[in-house]
């Protein structure tokens, strides 16, 4: 059998966004694949039928893909993406032009300047890699009836972010910045690399660069013409709208649902309430009382109702719930939630099933599955039992009557399937269709990890669970102990399924176990394990990591001697404090993390969180010293590999520059590497796999029992 090796990463594909077509029988996907020779991710738009009849046919090529939308009609196919401008638009003269050939035509983008790295509309980018010279995001459809080539709907100065469409698939809600003349000074002025002024409080957010006062504001174009008509009451504001968006949804009624902060002092305020609006900018109603912070807005086919997700905009440890409103008030009470029993964590956005039901996703104790929901009453229903719990569900969707979703399988990877509506409670395996098989030539002949649950009682008697991936070739019944990886989770609101992942079949097949912690303070498992995290950090965590290293010893499955932990964002926050209290660790990684809580506020784009959880840093001085690891950095032996993006504005790479020269100064072994020109994420291939690399290399020169450490 063969085993993965790192360059076989240029050949994953990962499916993600999907949209079911109006009738149910076309899904509609978007595949995140790589481009060794320009070392670049690429997002692809597929389409495949429902019933699995044939295999999933590649839409886009050239360029990055991202949104896929139905129009209601089932006739279009929008998405967003930034492409060379269309040639229908591009060619010809109007009717004015009389004699200067070099004029633009009518609806031709005209502004060939791109915004400067990172600022805020390069979200609309499908991801934000065309660069600063290329084309701006814009709303484009293909014709599934006529077919051809995609065609270009919006021509938006500044891009487009996020689009919906009309319910007759004649017009299009767009969200897109909307500069005023002194605005598109200030603008100009950046790109020009001049000064950055900015007076609001929420000046830089990860991923998007320095922050301004430009508004986004909703748009209704139409398909044809592009004429467009700005709703200057549906506009864009507060703390969380440069990640969330206005995320615009038309419904059937007419009305378009949209999401904004217009409390006192949005950019102090994690609050995003639900609004309305008729099509032609009139009749805005507030649905929300601004203590919430709601997302994923879907109208019911009738679009008597709209369901979103409510959370608490401060405590981020409390499950949200999903609440469902009858604009018009024709129902009482006009807004309720029909989750509050359930105490688990909302994962995807819901889908209408019906009228009167809806599909939601929820973190189940480690596993993501579906609920069937009533629109009217708090009753959800556990459903799907042919998931089973040694896979989970990903990015989902339904219409027609068909439910699409992402199955992620630790041994055959991830893929889109689609089943019947009503098929939802059956449990056999068969009723679900496999409709992608993306990654058959990367996986088929490869040797695959067995994964497994595993519990324990942590030191204050509570159950802690790890999603624990062992060896293809190891027998934990008659088979010696093995080399262990810990692999912590971020957030720390997330938790870990069993999921396929690169790096996991990577090291079980060089003979590691690895183990994921769901440790206190992750979702899934109800509020209040999560919440027990609140206001402390280090002490739980490393107790849960190691009351599961220990669980794992204890069985015989590994070798504590040659224990070995990291993770990446909170992971590493937790990898850093886990070293700084044990010293079980042969070696460590810790990956874009904070570990001077003092030192980040004001410097990383998360000043509400640590404001909500910890109060201020010259209010609570004790507080911040005792929760950073710095401060205990001098109990660190654990030889350290410490790394940040350069950009990285959501874990600044200054934190990772402390860690590394504290322990460095100590004569601890340390490695420090710089990702340039990444984000909080890693965005390329050869990074991502260089990652891989120096952390296991890292392992191999540390771990004891390594032939490679022994060679060293």
């Amino acid at each position: 059998m063969a085993q993965l090796e790192l360059d076989d990463f240029y050949d994953l594909s990962t499916p993600q966004q999907v949209a079911v077509s109006p009738d149910g029988d076309r899904v509609a996907f978007v595949t995140q694949e790589f481009d060794p020779d320009e070392d670049q991710s690429r997002t692809s738009l597929f389409v495949v039928p429902t019933d699995g009849s044939r295999d999933p046919h590649r839409l886009t090529r050239a360029s990055d893909a991202g949104m896929p939308t139905w129009s209601p009609d089932g006739r279009y196919l929008g998405f967003i993406a930034a492409r060379d401008s269309d040639v229908e638009r591009s060619v010809g003269r109007d009717d004015d032009d009389e004699s200067d050939d070099t004029d633009k035509s009518e609806g031709e983008a005209t502004d060939d300047t791109s915004e400067e790295d990172g600022d805020e509309d390069d979200v609309a980018d499908t991801d934000g890699k065309n660069g600063n010279d290329g084309p701006k995001p814009q709303v484009w459809a293909f014709d599934m009836e006529l077919g051809g080539d995609a065609i270009q709907l919006t021509d938006s100065d500044e891009g487009v972010r996020e689009f919906d469409w009309g319910p007759n698939s004649e017009r299009l809600v767009v969200s897109a910045r909307d500069p005023t003349d002194d605005e598109q000074e200030m603008l100009d002025q950046r790109r020009d690399d001049g000064p950055i002024e900015i007076e609001r409080l929420q000046h830089k957010a990860d991923g998007q660069g320095w922050l301004d006062d430009v508004t986004t504001y909703l748009f209704v174009v139409d398909i044809d013409t592009g004429d467009k008509q700005r709703l200057d009451d549906a506009f864009g504001q507060g703390a969380r709208e440069p990640l969330f968006g206005l995320q615009p949804a038309w419904g059937h009624s007419g009305r378009i649902a949209f999401g904004s902060n217009r409390t006192e002092n949005p950019d102090d305020s994690g609050v995003i309430d639900l609004y309305t609006i008729d099509p032609d900018g009139n009749n805005i109603r507030k649905l929300t009382d601004s203590t919430r912070q709601v997302y994923g807005y879907e109208w019911s086919p009738n679009g008597e109702r709209l369901a979103f997700v409510s959370g608490d905009p401060n405590n981020w440890y409390k499950p949200g719930q999903l609440c469902v409103a009858n604009p018009d008030g024709t129902e009482s009470p006009p807004l309720r939630s029909v989750t509050d029993s359930l105490d688990r964590t909302i994962a995807m956005p819901p889908s209408w099933l019906s009228a009167d039901q809806i599909l939601l996703s929820i973190g189940d104790e480690g596993h993501t599955r579906f609920v069937r929901v009533s629109a009217t009453e708090d009753t959800p229903d556990q459903t799907f039992p042919a998931l089973t719990r040694d896979r989970t569900l990903g990015f989902s969707d339904a219409a027609g009557g068909t439910v699409a979703t992402v199955i992620s399988d630790p041994q055959a990877g991830s893929d889109v399937f689609a089943l019947e509506a009503t098929d939802l409670d059956d449990e056999d395996p068969d009723s679900l269709t496999c409709l992608s098989e993306l990654n058959a030539g990367l996986l088929d002949g490869l040797e695959m990890p067995d994964c497994r649950r595993v519990t324990t009682e942590n030191s204050d008697g509570i159950e802690v669970e790890a999603i624990t991936y062992l060896p293809p070739d190891f027998d934990p019944e008659t088979d010696g102990p093995r080399p262990v990886i810990a692999s912590i989770h971020g957030g720390p609101m997330a938790y870990d399924a069993p999921t396929f992942q690169f790096a996991f079949t990577y090291w079980t097949n060089k003979g590691y176990v690895v183990y994921r912690p769901n440790y206190r303070g992750s979702t899934s498992y109800g509020q209040e394990f999560a919440e027990t995290l609140k206001g402390t950090r280090g002490d739980l965590e490393t107790d849960d990591v190691v009351s599961l290293l220990d669980e794992l010893a204890d069985r015989g499955w590994v070798d504590d001697e040659r224990s070995l932990v990291t993770g990446f964002s909170y992971g590493g926050i937790t990898t850093a404090n886990v070293v700084t209290r044990s010293d079980r660790f042969a070696a460590a990684g810790a990956e874009h993390g904070i570990y001077d809580f003092r030192s980040t506020f004001g410097t990383d784009d998360n000043h509400l969180w640590h404001d909500w959880e910890f109060g201020l840093p010259w209010e609570e001085p004790e507080l911040f010293e005792e929760i950073s690891s710095i401060t205990d950095v001098d109990q660190i032996e654990t030889p350290l590999l410490v790394n940040a993006g350069e950009n990285d504005w959501r874990c600044p790479p200054t934190q990772a520059e402390q860690l590394y020269v504290s322990v460095r100064k100590q004569g601890v072994p340390a490695k420090l590497v710089i990702y340039q020109d990444e984000h909080h994420n890693i965005s390329t291939p050869d990074r991502a796999i260089h990652r891989l690399e120096s952390l296991t290399e890292w392992f191999q020169e540390h771990d004891p029992g390594s032939e490679v450490g022994d060679e060293e």
